[in-house]
């Protein structure tokens, strides 16, 4: 006798049912996992829309991405961003590289595709691992889509040897 010949309790279903109904649900979740970088993005007030991967090895550190460090507040010294790198400092809401030496630039932490911290730095490039954006480290501009704008730059300031939001 297959499943559906089978005689259910009242308010059951049969197992091919369940499953049937269980495989709508996953693909409706994974088709809106990946919308146009317009649905969310940190100026329309959603966030992330994936738990993707906050911390990524070399060149990496993170935690809240949605917490900023307060104006003047020190976030890293110069000798910890490596030229033609960067890092990431989600937990204070920024992304510090060195695309030359002793030229630093900031960045938004937060991927203009759908809201995802970015994960990682490799050589020259800001990687988003959500869908796999990058960006320059030199400007923010986008590398690789499926981002279409650029990572906003936050303003920071050197001071001696401290880096800190401007």
């Amino acid at each position: 006798m297959s499943d559906d010949q089978m005689l259910t309790a009242p308010g059951t279903q049969t197992r091919r049912a369940l499953l049937a109904g269980a495989g709508a649900v996953g693909t409706a979740v994974v088709l809106a996992a990946c919308g146009s970088d317009e649905e969310t993005s940190p100026t329309s007030g959603g966030g992330p829309t994936s738990g993707g991967p906050t911390s990524g090895g070399p060149g990496a550190t993170s935690s809240d991405p949605g917490v900023s460090a307060s104006a003047g507040e020190a976030i890293a010294r110069t000798t910890d961003i490596p030229v033609g790198g960067g890092e990431i400092f989600a937990s204070k809401g920024v992304v510090v590289t060195q695309p030359h030496a002793g030229q630093f630039k900031g960045f938004s932490p937060i991927c203009t595709h759908q809201g995802c911290p970015v994960s990682r730095i490799e050589g020259d490039t800001i990687i988003c691992t959500c869908h796999n954006s990058r960006f320059s480290i030199v400007d923010g501009s986008v590398k690789m889509g499926p981002a279409t704008r650029p990572l906003p730059p936050k303003n920071i300031k050197v001071t001696g040897d401290q880096i800190s939001l401007a």
